[in-house]
């Protein structure tokens, strides 16, 4: 996958309906987030997201990207997203495994928030 596709499908998860969002992310995923209890594993990881906005505005920052191996991409971003009065902040990094040829999975997602406010 080459880095612009990367950043789509990054994007696409923070804009996603749940049922997609639930389509890409790998039922083994790990994720860390700012909520209790912290760490999410499988479909706790899953559920651990469900609710959250489909963000109208996402913008990245200090993108970058390394390919480890075959089959394997880690990316670390700043995301600024936007959902009517809400923003929400945060140092984020992912990690892809492929599945089968253009088929991508998450399989880790940790999230550092820096600020969640309301704009107004």
């Amino acid at each position: 996958m080459d880095d612009d596709r990367v950043w789509n499908f990054e994007t696409g998860l923070w804009k996603a309906s749940e049922e997609r969002y639930h389509e890409r992310v790998d039922p083994e995923c790990i994720m860390a987030l700012s909520h209790a209890p912290y760490l999410f594993q499988g479909e706790a990881a899953v559920e651990a997201v469900t609710g959250t906005p489909e963000w109208d505005e996402v913008s990245f920052s200090n993108r970058s990207i390394s390919r480890p191996q075959e089959g394997l991409i880690v990316v670390g971003y700043e995301v600024d997203a936007h959902k009517g009065d809400t923003r929400f902040r945060a140092a984020c990094t992912s990690v892809y495994r492929r599945i089968e040829h253009e088929e991508w999975t998450v399989v880790q997602h940790a999230q550092i928030a820096r600020d969640m406010a309301d704009a107004g």
